[in-house]
């Protein structure tokens, strides 16, 4: 036993001094206590924690992290085979849709205006569909109808028109059922150019046949359910668009349940709601069987944070329809690539959706809601799920409530904290709460600091020309980004208190007071997410609550007084909220970071992680970081993390930290074998260019410049869009629209085509002294882009098209897709342009038109295969031929 004489301190009563509370003496003689208990000197000296227990600390959240938070995340359920169908013979049975994916995939790239898309998958559906009528229940009554439509409606910046998509539309229900409200389910069966789409969307496709099998054999539900397979969602979103404007049964949908995908397996996310109906989100917490539901996905989403769009928007905002959408969002590293694949899609996934679709599905269509929607429609709602066990939901005012009060315990229980502390060390409270507000000043410094630092560390990434190291090891975002983040939290805190290790109080009071501090923060930032309407402010109010618990027990307890013994309750209680975020954090680094790989070249995404991991990390780590100050050496410990992160930059530079891996994690590339023609207002050819149009898909453009064919003569665009109309590019949607000015050109030879574009003056008349009117039609391949650009003051009054660009005087140029599928007929329309000078003397508009042949392999030329071949095997180009020409009249 060590008999080294212990030093006590004297309490000296001064005029702001209260009388000595009895537990101080134990706080101060803690030394004392450790004698007569000899075991404490493993975990502590003088009132600290020994130094060596620290990375225990950090190894307890790591693994409460890899060994709670991910198993649950990735947990599926035990797949029901078809042998065992007759023990269940109202269940799904997932071998039987994994079957019928094969099935589709089969029949190859699924693109509007192929003949796989166009007949071989529509037969597909006929034969599954006659085989299921034949097998249905005798009171169920099945009615099959294949849509054939044209139109048209804006799509973010551009107008998005159709002619001959098809939709395949299955209506299920009671024989002699008189019922006016049916449930829409929706799924497109379309893929892009050269992807199988087993994921996308080819799995929720075969599980709705699997839904419809299984409802079609048991005794008919209160209301029929409207099977939708659409057949043009890539296009982008057409074919829902045709069914919720034109079909005869789309005025009866009264709910909607929407199946998308951005990745190939894993669980379904339910990631948006409503809007403002949450009796679905009841209906949902009810019936499903794995919950996975987000909030905060939803505003995310709803913001556009996420580079994607679903057909829920569509049956949204052109049909008022209400529901839910859910999507696949795991391993969008093969997400519209030709490696989505069946066999990478676990049974388990089908047996995951399929379970919770089935039981939604005979839920919504059953519930008296479905009679008349609208009386049920009582504003937004606040829902998450913890670790897929349960759902917790409840509606947006409950939500405003319940935050307000839990910031308001939290401030009470803070206060009641303050005077404890004054009671205990016989400073008043005013002092209490001084030292209060400046460790609160030093939290936010931290704060600012870990933030900085990380930003900094992303930047630098980026500068070095190392982003994207950890695309494939996400792991290295823990040394990169997080250990910089806490680093920045804990520092400016641990030199604080050591250059201020005089002070009257107690370190122990010292690091509760930092911990308040952040919480009070939080509380702060709670109240204006909650003022601003952001429903994901429950985030922050979770954390709150749980510490103000942690508070409240110790208060109680007068555990709240010890040196040390006030951290178990609170180590305990954030062990909850430690867990729901770090399964929430798991879920979107999973779907964001194989995103990365497509938001384009001009978007740093190093600065995209750092955002997420700053979030993550002040949940997850600001309540812990304060902590390490209660350990021996807590300087060096957290200086620590900033040796980590060195050491993690050095393994980014090295192969570990090479962002790309053949067919699991490619980059992506969207090359156009292309010829480029303008012509004068006379038609002569003022330019002809023939090359490749290269479209980067993501940060890393110059990965390839010394291994791909020719890449060393690869030019930008920028003069060119300073001259031409869209750069004079065969911009093929509204994504390449946006960040055409980021793309490349290299000459190259002549591609092949079948039959160009045709744009042709039909006629040309003078309406009046300052309109003139032109008359055009245009014929080609399946699909094409029309861009419409008056000149010299001109101005477009009216067209053929949608009119809200010129209802809303959009900025010209002009941007028109158009495909077809069926129905190849040219296509005829008018532009009516108005100068107010009444002088036609000069050119009055350019048109600009690119076509596409993305579905025809067979025109690919050898020199254009060659060109391919050349880029290295982890990279996944998505290529074919197309044409850009224009003309000035």
């Amino acid at each position: 036993m060590d008999n080294t004489p212990i030093r006590r301190r004297i309490i000296t009563p001064t005029s702001d001094q209260h009388n000595t509370d009895p537990l101080l003496v134990h706080a101060f003689n803690y030394e004392e206590d450790k004698q007569q208990q000899p075991y404490l000197k493993y975990f502590t000296t003088k009132n600290k924690i020994n130094a060596y227990w620290g990375p225990v600390f950090f190894i307890f959240w790591i693994l409460l992290y890899y060994c709670i938070a991910i198993p649950a995340f990735h947990h599926l359920p035990k797949p029901i085979n078809i042998k065992d169908e007759a023990k269940y013979p109202d269940r799904f049975i997932a071998e039987r849709a994994e079957v019928n994916l094969r099935r589709l995939v089969d029949i190859g790239p699924r693109v509007v205006g192929s003949k796989a898309n166009e007949q071989d998958t529509v037969n597909f559906f006929l034969d599954t569909i006659r085989k299921l009528k034949q097998d249905a229940h005798p009171e169920i009554d099945i009615e099959l109808d294949v849509q054939v439509a044209s139109g048209s409606y804006i799509h973010w910046e551009m107008v998005n028109m159709y002619q001959g998509i098809q939709n395949v539309v299955v209506k299920v229900g009671a024989k002699n059922s008189n019922s006016s409200s049916f449930l829409l389910i929706n799924s497109h069966y379309d893929s892009v150019p050269g992807g199988p789409g087993a994921g996308d969307d080819g799995t929720m496709v075969v599980i709705m046949l699997e839904v419809l099998r299984v409802i079609s054999k048991a005794r008919p539900l209160k209301n029929p359910i409207v099977f939708l397979f659409n057949g043009a969602e890539e296009n982008p979103l057409q074919a829902s668009h045709a069914f919720i404007t034109q079909h005869k049964w789309a005025k009866n949908a009264k709910a909607l349940i929407n199946l998308d995908s951005a990745g190939s397996g894993g669980r379904e996310l339910l990631f948006q709601s409503g809007p403002n109906h949450p009796w679905l989100m009841r209906l949902y917490r009810k019936s499903a069987m794995h919950p996975f539901a987000s909030t905060v996905a939803e505003e995310m989403f709803q913001r556009h944070y996420i580079p994607s769009d679903t057909d829920f928007r569509i049956f949204r905002d052109h049909g008022r329809v209400p529901g839910l959408d859910m999507a696949h969002n795991y391993n969008g590293y093969v997400y519209h690539t030709p490696f989505d694949r069946p066999e990478i899609i676990p049974r388990g996934t089908f047996q995951h959706t399929g379970d919770n679709v089935l039981a939604l599905a005979r839920e919504i269509a059953n519930a008296p809601e479905l009679e008349d929607p609208s009386q049920f429609a009582e504003g937004h709602t606040v829902f998450y799920d913890f670790l897929g066990y349960f759902l917790v939901f409840y509606s947006e005012m409950e939500g405003i409530i319940l935050n307000i009060i839990v910031c308001i315990i939290a401030i009470s229980s803070i206060t009641a904290s303050f005077f404890m502390m004054s009671q205990i060390t016989g400073l008043s409270v005013d002092r209490i709460i001084k030292r209060a507000s400046i460790l609160f000043g030093v939290h936010v410094l931290g704060c600012i600091a870990g933030i900085t630092l990380t930003f900094l560390f992303g930047m630098f990434m980026d500068l070095v020309h190392m982003p994207l190291s950890w695309f494939t090891n996400s792991w290295l975002i823990l040394g990169l980004y997080f250990c910089p983040l806490f680093f920045g939290l804990g520092i400016v805190p641990a030199i604080f208190i050591a250059k201020t290790k005089d002070d009257r109080l107690p370190v122990s009071f010292r690091v509760q007071l930092l911990l308040h501090g952040h919480c009070l923060f939080l509380v702060m930032l709670t109240l204006i997410m909650t003022i601003c309407g952001i429903r994901s402010a429950f985030l922050f109010m979770l954390t709150i609550l749980f510490y103000s618990m942690a508070l409240i027990i110790n208060l109680i307890t007068k555990l709240h007084n010890q040196p040390l013994v006030w951290m178990l309750p609170h180590i305990l209680c954030q062990i909850i909220p430690f867990l729901f975020y770090a399964y929430l954090s798991h879920g979107f680094f999973v779907a964001f970071i194989p995103m990365c790989g497509r938001y384009g070249a001009k978007t740093n995404p190093e600065l995209i992680i750092c955002a997420f991991t700053v979030g993550v990390g002040i949940l997850c780590g600001a309540f812990m970081m304060p902590v390490l100050n209660l350990f021996k050496k807590s300087k060096t410990l957290i200086s620590s993390l900033l040796v980590i992160t060195v050491f993690f930059i050095i393994l980014a530079a090295t192969p570990i930290g090479f962002p790309y891996r053949p067919e699991t994690s490619v980059q992506r590339f969207s090359i156009l074998h292309t010829r480029r023609v303008f012509h004068e207002a006379d038609l002569s050819v003022r330019r002809l260019e023939t090359g490749y149009f290269i479209f980067p898909n993501d940060r890393r453009t110059y990965s390839v410049k010394q291994q791909a064919l020719n890449m060393t003569k690869a030019r930008t665009l920028t003069t060119d869009c300073e001259s031409e109309v869209f750069c004079g590019l065969p911009v093929y949607n509204h994504r390449w629209h946006k960040s055409r000015i980021y793309s490349l050109w290299i000459p190259g030879p002549d591609p092949v085509f079948d039959k160009l574009p045709q744009l042709t003056v039909v006629s040309k008349n003078q309406i009046s002294k300052t309109k003139i009117r032109y008359e055009m039609k245009l014929s080609g391949p399946d699909h094409m882009s029309i861009f419409i650009n008056p000149l010299h003051g001109a101005k477009v009054k009216d067209w053929t098209f949608h009119k809200t660009p010129l209802r809303l005087d959009w900025e010209a140029p002009f941007f028109i897709y158009f495909s077809y599928g069926i129905d190849p007929k040219p296509l005829s329309f008018f532009v009516e342009l108005e100068r107010t000078t009444g002088d036609w003397s000069l050119e009055n508009i350019e048109f600009g038109v690119s076509g596409h042949w993305n579905h025809h392999d067979s025109m690919k030329t050898p020199e254009f295969k060659t060109f391919l071949a050349s880029f290295p095997d982890y990279v996944d180009t998505t290529a074919w031929p197309s044409s850009y020409e224009s003309w000035k009249y």
